[in-house]
């Protein structure tokens, strides 16, 4: 998609799917869980929205549910996304992270109730979690968008089907096989006091330049992911093992303060979840994204690309 973003995406005359609408946050949840992309996710909520406002009057009395016309029509745009998406993201320079979303609002909670094991289903918390969208980069297109509406969105399988142009038993394994997938990686800790402690943690160690005391919050087999895109220099394959990602770590931050000398480091919620800002002075500088397992930082996403945080302003 390479239309100009636009930031206020209702279509004249029509404030149901304003910006900070229910509606609205209930369409963006749907558009970003499936391209992990601020900039195109209002790119698609623009086009569907456009396809909306281009109704004839008595087309739009006729549906009956504009919310989901318009969850179907945004769906499709996406799938369509995913299929050229994925060959940019193979192209990019280093490794590929999702955009960050500092914007708890844009996560509505689901509408009908779901009519399976909660326990085997993607919920919805952490359906926007980094690591989540990390790990469904490896569905195809299909697969993701039919488990993010099914698990998290509560849309039945004949409406997927009509979306992803299959029948309906096809969705289902679409959906079961994407689920499989994604229940083969560890479940993180999203939310808790415990979260917190960890977090905290992580975050003096880093300022204090303690290797030891990073390396003891750190998992053993921790996999650290950083985005920098062509602007930013960082290493272009994840490092693993704690200590290498706390070598590697405090390398980073000491080259940083040497250059900047004003980095701070704060606590912030990225994607609903405790995570850290690093700031110079007013500008954000990067923004680090942790999974929790057992009381042990797991997989750390640092995105340090310009492009992706430009929208992250110290208040």
């Amino acid at each position: 998609m390479n239309r100009p973003k636009e930031t206020s995406s209702a279509p004249a005359g029509d404030p149901t799917f304003a910006r900070g609408t229910i509606e609205y946050r209930r369409l963006f949840g749907v558009a970003y869980r499936m391209l992990g992309s601020i900039h195109d996710t209002e790119d698609a909520l623009q086009e569907g929205l456009a396809r909306w406002a281009g109704l004839a009057p008595e087309q739009r009395s006729a549906i009956r549910e504009p919310v989901a016309w318009l969850t179907r029509v945004i769906s499709r745009i996406c799938l369509d996304e995913l299929g050229t998406a994925r060959a940019r993201r193979e192209g990019y320079h280093g490794i590929w992270l999702p955009e960050p979303l500092l914007d708890a609002t844009t996560m509505p909670a689901p509408g009908r109730p779901l009519n399976m094991d909660p326990a085997d289903a993607i919920s919805l918390d952490e359906s926007v979690s980094m690591a989540l969208l990390i790990a469904m980069e490896h569905l195809t297109p299909p697969e993701r968008v039919s488990l993010i509406l099914h698990d998290v969105f509560q849309v039945s399988f004949a409406e997927i089907a009509v979306i992803v142009g299959r029948q309906p038993d096809a969705c289902r394994q679409l959906a079961s096989t994407a689920r499989r997938n994604i229940r083969s990686h560890r479940r993180f800790e999203v939310q808790g006091d415990e979260r917190n402690r960890v977090v905290d943690a992580f975050a003096r160690a880093c300022l204090d330049g303690d290797i030891s005391a990073l390396a003891g919050v750190l998992d053993p087999n921790v996999i650290a992911r950083a985005d920098g895109g062509s602007a930013i220099t960082v290493a272009r394959r994840p490092i693993t093992g704690a200590p290498h990602v706390a070598q590697y770590l405090l390398g980073v931050l000491n080259r940083q303060q040497q250059l900047r000398h004003s980095l701070e480091i704060l606590p912030t919620f990225i994607n609903g979840r405790s995570g850290l800002v690093i700031y110079e002075g007013l500008k954000t500088v990067g923004i680090i994204d942790l999974s929790i397992y057992n009381g042990h930082v797991a997989e750390i996403a640092i995105i340090v690309n310009p492009d992706k945080i430009a929208q992250i302003s110290r208040h």
